[in-house]
Parts: C-alpha cells; structure tokens; sequence
C-alpha cells in the first residue's frame, strides 16, 4: 500500500511538471508568434471599428478604419469624411481590437499609397492635403486651408511626388479657379483629406 501510495505521488507530480512545462512552451509559442505580427496585420483586426489616430505633430484624426493598405489607412469620420493616412505619419493608434487580421497580402500589396492617391487624382476629387514640418508660409494667398494644408485637386502622382493643382475648397477643378500648381515629396504628406464639392 504504502508503495502505491509513493507511486501516485511521484506519478501526480510529473503530471504537473508536464503540464507546467507544457505551458511553459505554450507561452513561448505565443512569443514567438506575436513576434511575427505586423501592425499593419494588427491593424487589420480593427477594421469597421472606431479609433483616434495620432499623427506626428500632434494632429488627431478620429473615425471609422474602413480600410488599411501596405502603407497607409483609411479612417472615415461621418459621411463625406474620409482620411487617406500614410502610415509613416502615425504616432499612435487608439481604438484597437485584440482581433488580429491578415495584412496586405497579394495584389493588395501593390494597393500602395501612390496609387490610392492616383485614385483620387482620376476621380479629380478636391482634397484638402495636410503636410508635415511645413507651415504654408511664402505661397499665394487662397491656396491653402489652415497652416500647413494645401487645397485643390491632385494632377498627377510620381514615383515619390503628387502634383497639386490648387484651388478654393469646395469648387471643382477648372483652369479659371487654379490659383497655382505645386510639387509635393511623398514623405511630405501628413494625411490627404476628401473635400465635399459645393
């Protein structure tokens, strides 16, 4: 009896070192596998959701994440209020979910910035565009929003630049309202901002 008794002890307690181990490494798995998660997959998990995302320069930009690319988001706040958000100029992300999605896999991955932008540049949709480090000094009066934001129409979208042709918010691009036409650096841009016409 009394080696049955040593028995089941000794057979109880390798139950638990195996169980202890076998979380053990259950957690390292789980390491080892967050480790491979990108924000963007992250991200991803929080789509249709509500998040506030914080732009350098301390720029807050709150809504909807309807969609997210290889290297930018797009959050919509009410109805004609969309923000296409390089992802270069985030800060922070407020809002997400402990869901993880699939990132940008296949040919969403050739969905970039560049083309989102081309995007808007063959709609010919007015665009308010938000730049960084810049604080709209020096250009012609009535080309601009608030400090450092550019209004008008995208023209035309390069390899690392957009070509604007500016414009007062809310009119369509005609040759009579262009005020004038500037070149801006990809990296420039903050966030670019859809612009209800009328």
């Amino acid at each position: 009896m009394r080696w049955d008794r040593l028995f089941d002890e000794l057979e109880g307690r390798f139950d638990e070192l195996a169980d202890e181990q076998a979380a053990a490494e259950r957690a390292d798995r789980e390491r080892v596998a967050m480790g491979a998660v990108t924000a963007l997959g992250r991200l991803a998990g929080a789509l249709d959701q509500h998040v506030r995302v914080g732009l350098a320069g301390g720029v807050v930009v709150a809504g909807t994440l309807r969609a997210v690319g290889p290297d930018w988001l797009l959050v919509t706040e009410g109805e004609q209020r969309d923000y296409v958000v390089p992802w270069r100029s985030v800060a922070a992300v407020h809002g997400v979910t402990a869901a993880t999605g699939p990132p940008p896999a296949g040919l969403d991955l050739r969905l970039d910035l560049r083309r989102a932008l081309r995007g808007l540049a063959r709609d010919r949709a007015p665009v308010q565009v938000a730049l960084a480090g810049w604080t709209g000094g020096g250009g012609p009066s009535g080309t601009g929003g608030a400090s450092g934001e550019l209004i008008g129409t995208i023209d035309r979208v390069g390899a690392d630049f957009i070509e604007m042709a500016l414009h007062p918010a809310g009119e369509a691009r005609r040759a009579g309202a262009v005020r004038s036409v500037v070149l801006v650096p990809l990296p420039s841009i903050l966030l670019v901002r859809a612009q209800p016409l009328g």
